[in-house]
């Protein structure tokens, strides 16, 4: 370990903090110099959503069920991912037909790769159920 001096501690305690004019300078009229930081923000992404009615989620897990040909007793939650359900990429396509067609709505290509669960499913189709209604 290094061994730290009496001279070196106090020679930090003199340093002004970086960015800041201090007194001396002000009085002197030298000219003052700042820095300024972006403050990082705490959260990179802020998403606003609202959970489908539960009405809804069951519809999409009974839809889901039907179209991978899942036993009844299988329990199909909203926290249910399709790949865990044994659904591939045309099992999925197939649930978003089948979801376009109960709920007379029509579902984005890019919007129908971002659905990975049962709840995920619901909340886009209230979305797009509302924007048809509204």
């Amino acid at each position: 370990m290094a061994a730290a001096s009496a001279s070196s501690f106090t020679s930090l305690k003199s340093r002004p903090a970086p960015g800041l004019a201090t007194i001396a300078a002000v009085k002197s009229g030298a000219p003052l110099s700042f820095s300024f930081r972006r403050p990082v923000p705490a959260v990179s992404r802020l998403r606003i959503s609202c959970a489908a009615k539960p009405e809804t989620v069951e519809k999409v897990a009974k839809i889901v069920k039907k179209q991978l040909a899942l036993p009844t007793e299988t329990p199909v939650t909203g926290d249910s991912k399709f790949a865990a359900l044994g659904a591939d990429s045309l099992d999925t396509v197939e649930i978003v037909m089948g979801l376009e067609e109960e709920f007379d709505i029509s579902v984005e290509e890019d919007s129908a790769q971002s659905i990975a669960t049962v709840q995920d499913a619901a909340d886009l189709i209230e979305e797009l159920v509302q924007k048809k209604c509204g």
